[in-house]
């Protein structure tokens, strides 16, 4: 009898790992000022964002931006953003948890929509590289979910031996689980990015407050 693959936790960047959630106001409200629609603050962030982020920039206006709106928007938010972000920590915690389970012989890669090439030296930039077998950005537009980057994400992954089903994705965002439900694997979402609790609760997934909550859960899942 085969002995199932040991559980592999598949993270998230931006607002998980990377608390960056004060990186992505002041570049939300940077990208809103180019069109004149009023600040937005941390609270009614947390509330109204969805991936695909058009969907989130149309709870606020009662529209879809325009083409020509979108390419404004999203050049501002990158570029204020990317300054931000170089000033940004680690969530609490997240240094040792990642050292932790890879001690304990465990496998973890990490999945963002940030774009690949700033993703990468950003994550070695906090010096946690060596502890995921696999580190993807996202390619190609800015304004798509997660979950067919998840597919060819763990589609790399199969000669490792990792599996969808021994797979946990912790992630802050309901586009996360919904992605992780999408190739046949769980998710756990943390509190601590781009989500309120009340958000995170409709994706019907365990949501936690803290990234140890996650881990600890995670293994719960597995067992």
């Amino acid at each position: 009898m085969t002995r199932p693959t040991a559980t592999h936790i598949v993270w998230d960047w931006n607002g998980t790992l990377l608390h960056d959630i004060d990186a992505v106001i002041v570049a939300t409200n940077a990208s809103f000022a180019e069109l004149g629609l009023p600040p937005i603050t941390l609270e009614a962030y947390r509330d109204l964002y969805v991936v695909p982020v058009p969907k989130f920039y149309e709870r606020l206006m009662g529209r879809l931006p325009t083409d020509e709106e979108w390419v404004v928007m999203d050049e501002a938010f990158h570029r204020h953003y990317w300054l931000a972000a170089e000033h940004a920590g680690l969530a609490e915690g997240a240094r040792e948890l990642l050292r932790d389970w890879q001690g304990d012989g465990l496998t973890q890669s990490l999945l963002s929509l940030a774009p690949h090439e700033k993703l990468v030296p950003l994550v070695r930039s906090h010096g946690i590289d060596r502890h995921f077998v696999r580190v993807d950005g996202r390619t190609g537009p800015s304004h798509t979910s997660k979950a067919g980057h998840l597919v060819r994400h763990m589609a790399a992954m199969e000669a490792a031996g990792v599996t969808a089903e021994r797979t946990i994705l912790v992630g802050d965002a309901v586009d996360d689980a919904l992605a992780a439900a999408h190739v046949g694997a769980r998710a756990v979402l943390y509190t601590g990015g781009s989500h309120s609790r009340r958000s995170l609760e409709s994706a019907g997934v365990p949501v936690v407050d803290t990234l140890a909550d996650a881990v600890r859960t995670a293994r719960e899942l597995s067992e």
